[in-house]
């Protein structure tokens, strides 16, 4: 399987860096309506998805 895009994304390693930053803000705002990240998040086996939900406080796709 090929790396999703959204794993080296280098506006979610602005996030990773400084999640106050402005890009860091922007990133983690457009994550809740990109086709890509939900593509990307819904791919991933449960584990990695807590993992990712504790991270980046994210609270959409649960089941």
């Amino acid at each position: 399987m090929a790396k999703q895009p959204c794993e080296n994304c280098k506006l979610r390693a602005h996030y990773d860096k400084n999640p106050h930053s402005l890009m860091g803000r922007f990133w983690r705002w457009h994550i809740n309506f990109c086709p890509g990240w939900k593509g990307y998040f819904t791919s991933l086996d449960d584990e990695k998805k807590t993992e990712l939900r504790e991270k980046y406080h994210f609270t959409k796709y649960q089941q």
